[in-house]
């Protein structure tokens, strides 16, 4: 099984409301980058995709919002994914340059939880990729309905019929 870190969506503009705070925001951007350290130090590869959402959209491409947080940039070698839907597959390369790289399973982690990480893990599971969703390395904000928190919760428990789930601390990228 050949494994790759495939990190969703972790943009400033995620980052820039006040009022609309990741949950354990802070934690999770660290959680992540120990796993591209992780990552890195097995000679796995990183797979990042990056939303634009279009003129307006805090993570259109061009403006403050679209690039990923410098803690997690992409490094030389490194593939970049963008895309315009919800679904990291969908009328994008991904699924080509996982096959292309022999990657058959996936470490799955960013924002947002319920939209883009929640549609890359079916999407993925989908194509026939086995999936780990980092439980501890993907989030969301408060919603009017639920609290981030509550949302998290709920997707790493109904997305373990797609992907085994597994805290960050737990990940290893050997073989």
């Amino acid at each position: 099984m050949t494994t790759a870190l495939v990190i969703i969506d972790v943009q400033q503009g995620m980052f820039a409301f006040p009022d609309y705070p990741p949950h354990d925001g802070e934690g999770v951007v660290a959680r992540i980058a120990e796993l591209i350290a992780r990552a890195r130090a097995a000679e796995r590869p990183v797979f990042y995709v990056q939303h634009d959402g279009g003129p307006g959209h805090p993570l259109a491409a061009g403006t403050a919002g679209f690039p990923f947080r410098p803690e997690l940039a992409p490094q030389p070698g490194d593939s970049v994914t963008v895309k315009r839907n919800c679904n990291s597959f969908q009328d994008t390369d991904l699924d080509a340059r996982l096959r292309a790289a022999g990657i058959d399973h996936l470490v799955v982690c960013g924002m947002q939880t319920e939209f883009c990480v929640d549609t890359a893990v079916r999407a993925g599971f989908e194509r026939g990729y086995k999936i780990t969703l980092v439980e501890d390395a993907h989030s969301t904000a408060d919603t009017p309905v639920l609290k981030a928190k509550d949302i998290v919760a709920h997707h790493n428990l109904t997305l373990a019929d797609f992907a085994e789930l597994r805290p960050a601390s737990e990940i290893a990228f050997g073989g």
